[in-house]
């Protein structure tokens, strides 16, 4: 790999930190605050949408301006954004604690905008894996962006705990805001990289437009498209439901700890993959890592013990860069340079917007009917032998119940047509040149 595209990793690092920190603190000092699975939820569900929302338009600024241009907008808005909230944090006080207030939900939209303009650069370092990785070494490539984010995933992991349980929320913004501008700042002065300016397109319409053709016009990419988009409807009810889940189970200092350890199942996945690569089917293995994903989620939430939720985090973070890997891999062999940045942002749209949707449905259910069910005589009496006793039971049942559907559609994605479909066009193509 070459010394500018080692920077960008660097900087990407230092960059993901700082989103994830201020993001995952948010989660945990919403649901303290609130105590509240459904106000949990529902602020995953609106931060789910805003990211579905943002990935085709991100998608197009990418296409239409240098990868380096798109990164520092990238960082430019999320400074913006959390210094807002950190002005908003000030002001209002404890108006913000009461979430059925319009300054909650002020608040909520600045870090989640902030949040999400990280979306921005991550599809921007997608493009520049193309323009910088000679096309044998993509997948490795890679599988270090995923390890960059498991580190980034441990890093913030720990800290947000601490940072919450010790500094309070005021203290986590000031933070990332000063992290923020060190981003910003190092990618400006620090970075450069060579690439022609591309041709600016006027309408956001038109790039819908070219991404959805692109897509059709190689056979089996769009039912992957569809299949990840499935996927991401049911790992919603985890990202909606896991930290509530977690914070009955620890305290919020410990489940930081926690989120950070099993991270390192994530940098060993990254790390397999840049070591080892993806092999001649990045298809296969991206559908094996999703059966393993299912069968992970099927085994953590058979018991309320600490151990079996730990070791079940830890294999899905093992995994997950793998899957994730397997997918840009094959878009960015299928897909021409010049497209790519609006496909990849199309696409995303595409997979995440069924992500909020699980989390608005699941976090009135399992607020209202799975935990009140389980923590009733016929709850207890119906699946009392698979799920045993807790006070998470009814969230558990809920992660039983996705896994399987998720475990039914990949092994039935397995015999489809569009897979053998999918797996000839890769094999078939021509790779693009660096």
């Amino acid at each position: 790999m070459n010394t500018t595209f080692r920077r960008l990793l660097i900087n990407t690092l230092v960059a993901n930190v700082t989103t994830t920190f201020l993001s995952f603190a948010f989660a945990f000092w919403v649901y303290l605050v609130t105590r509240s699975v459904l106000a949990a939820s529902v602020v995953t569900g609106v931060s789910m949408l805003i990211g579905s929302v943002a990935g085709t338009v991100f998608g197009a600024v990418v296409d239409a301006h240098r990868k380096k241009t798109a990164m520092a907008l990238s960082s430019s808005i999320t400074g913006v954004a959390f210094a807002l909230a950190g002005v908003l944090y000030v002001v209002a006080g404890r108006e913000l604690t009461n979430w059925h207030t319009v300054w909650f939900w002020a608040f909520t939209l600045l870090i989640v905008v902030g949040s999400t303009a990280g979306t921005l650069r991550s599809i921007a370092l997608s493009t520049a894996v193309t323009l910088l990785v000679p096309e044998d070494r993509r997948d490795k490539a890679n599988g270090l962006v995923g390890t960059v984010n498991g580190v980034a995933f441990l890093i913030t992991s720990v800290l947000s705990g601490l940072a919450i349980g010790f500094v309070g929320m005021g203290g986590t913004i000031a933070i990332a805001m000063m992290f923020t501008g060190a981003v910003l700042i190092h990618l400006l002065f620090a970075i450069h990289i060579d690439e022609p300016r591309p041709e600016h397109h006027e309408r956001v319409r038109i790039e819908v437009r070219t991404a959805w053709q692109t897509m059709r016009g190689v056979p089996g990419l769009l039912p992957l498209v569809l299949f990840s988009t499935f996927n991401n409807l049911i790992m919603g009810v985890f990202m909606a439901l896991m930290d509530p889940y977690g914070l009955n189970l620890f305290s919020v200092q410990s489940w930081g700890f926690v989120l950070g350890f099993t991270s390192i199942g994530f940098i060993a996945g990254g790390a397999l993959v840049a070591r080892f690569g993806l092999g001649r089917s990045p298809l296969r293995l991206l559908l094996l890592a999703n059966v393993a994903i299912a069968i992970v989620g099927l085994g953590t939430a058979v018991r309320e013990w600490q151990a079996l939720l730990v070791l079940g985090m830890f294999g899905f973070m093992l995994v997950i860069p793998v899957a994730e890997a397997a997918e840009q891999t094959i878009l960015q062999r299928m897909v021409p340079f010049e497209k790519q940045g609006r496909v990849f942002g199309f696409a995303q749209s595409i997979e995440t917007a069924s992500t909020p949707i699980a989390a608005f449905a699941i976090g009135p259910a399992a607020q209202f009917l799975l935990i009140p069910y389980m923590n009733s005589s016929a709850g207890r009496t119906t699946f009392g032998w698979l799920l045993g006793d807790g006070q998470a039971r009814g969230i558990a049942l809920a992660f039983v119940v996705g896994s399987l559907l998720m475990l039914i559609v990949v092994l039935s994605a397995f015999l489809s047509a569009a897979y053998r479909r999918l797996n000839l066009s890769y094999a078939a193509a021509e790779p693009l040149p660096a």
